[in-house]
């Protein structure tokens, strides 16, 4: 699908061969603060979401693609359409590269604007949003560049060892965009 390759990364549907990367990304601790995780996954919860995950995004209401490199293609990371609403016409989108080292070199902005690209172009969908941690300089700016605009912030919505955060909710509208 076009729609899905850029320069430096394509976006591609989950493989059983990605169990090992899905354990590495969701089991970071350092980024469970960002994706509300609690607790570790098992390796057979693990597999049963990756059998599951070829299941239509109009009934799971989320959608995972894996983040591949066009140079080595090796995946680097995940982007998530999330709380997926056809009524509405809209849906989240959470991103991550895995390794800190692979960050600010525009695989994410790249696999940001294929995503909002395939949202609006396939999906129909009008608007995506984003929820950010206030402290979280680098993810804010990518939202930014790719054309989201700051639209609100809820106060202390996040415990994150022991202090409360603020979250920055982002928007990007398909008239706007």
């Amino acid at each position: 699908m076009l729609t899905l390759k850029g320069k430096l990364v394509y976006l591609r549907a989950l493989e059983p061969e990605d169990l090992l990367f899905l354990e590495e990304v969701e089991n970071d601790e350092s980024l469970w603060k960002v994706s509300e995780t609690q607790v570790p996954f098992s390796k057979f919860i693990l597999r049963k979401y990756l059998e599951s995950s070829h299941l239509d995004i109009y009934e799971t209401k989320q959608l995972r693609l894996a983040i591949i490199s066009q140079e080595t293609q090796k995946p680097l990371g995940f982007i998530d359409i999330f709380d997926f609403d056809p009524a509405h016409r809209r849906a989240g989108v959470g991103i991550v590269i895995a390794s800190s080292k692979m960050r600010q070199k525009g695989f994410a902005l790249e696999s940001l604007k294929l995503l909002t690209n395939y949202a609006i172009t396939h999906l129909k969908l009008h608007q995506l949003y984003a929820n950010i941690p206030e402290d979280n300089m680098p993810s804010r700016k990518l939202f930014k560049k790719a054309e989201f605009v700051q639209v609100g912030t809820k106060k202390d919505w996040m415990l994150v060892d022991g202090t409360y955060k603020n979250e920055i909710l982002y928007q990007l509208i398909k008239h706007v965009y």
